[in-house]
């Protein structure tokens, strides 16, 4: 063995062993995803599936909320998927209805809520609770998504700021849809997580919430119970959990869970 193979470290060789696997050459698996880990999964799939010779073909849905295009909606109505990468609220609802393969849950990046504002726009004072509260009071409207921040936002933090009365909100079924809103000048703010906006085209990040009154959200993935290709699976979330994944992780705003944590 060469002295710099001997350097190599042993988990980046388990990664790069896991992805030269034959077993996964021609294997098809599909994914279901929410906004907020999509900037960073779209940045390492290509390299995954050149790597593993596996392809993935890949959905989109809300971690939570009412709507038919939730992942847990798509789930119950017999849509195929084999993982499912969304906010950890959401997939704890989707392991209670025992959607999910029991002990392949995995935690992949959190991310704290930021506000954004259409793009070249002027960018309000976002650095203290009052200034937040102030800003959300003077927009016009006040974009947000439906799924697991949006239901943190209209259920705890507008509240406490004492404006879940007159703060003038529109509620989108995804993140990608209050962002939408904002660059088409349909609302002046948006508030979600940092990562969608800056995955998001039209928009700018303002700022972020200051820690007081932050929430850090968790992305997840797992294997879905049934799933066709299991295996494929596991290696997806192992390759996105890996060293080699944290940066494009943390340039899409996300901080990295990995293996090694």
């Amino acid at each position: 063995m060469s002295a710099s193979r001997m350097l190599v470290p042993a988990k980046v060789l388990a990664v790069l062993a896991l992805l030269a696997c034959p077993q996964g050459a021609h294997a098809q698996m599909k994914v279901i995803i929410s906004g907020g880990f999509s900037g960073a999964y779209e940045q390492l799939l290509p390299e995954f599936e050149q790597a593993s010779g596996i392809k993935v073909t890949t959905g989109s849905g809300a971690s939570q909320g009412d709507g038919p295009q939730t992942i847990g909606a798509q789930l119950a109505r017999g849509e195929n998927a084999d993982v499912v990468i969304l906010s950890r609220e959401g997939l704890d609802g989707l392991i209670a209805a025992n959607r999910i393969a029991a002990g392949t849950d995995v935690n992949l990046a959190t991310v704290g809520v930021g506000v954004a504002v259409r793009a070249g726009a002027a960018k309000p004072d976002l650095g203290t609770v009052d200034a937040i509260r102030q800003a959300l009071l003077k927009a016009r409207v006040v974009a947000v998504p439906a799924s697991t921040s949006g239901i943190w936002l209209m259920k705890e933090l507008f509240p406490r700021l004492g404006i879940a009365e007159t703060i003038n909100v529109k509620v989108s079924p995804r993140g990608a849809g209050a962002t939408a809103m904002v660059g088409a000048g349909e609302a002046e703010l948006a508030v979600l997580p940092v990562s969608e906006i800056l995955h998001d085209k039209g928009v700018d990040l303002a700022g972020v919430l200051p820690m007081e009154i932050q929430f850090i959200q968790t992305f997840s993935a797992a294997v879905v119970a049934g799933a066709s290709e299991p295996q494929s699976g596991k290696r997806l979330i192992e390759f996105l959990t890996s060293a080699r994944a944290a940066g494009a992780i943390r340039g899409a705003g996300l901080e990295p869970r990995t293996a090694s944590k």
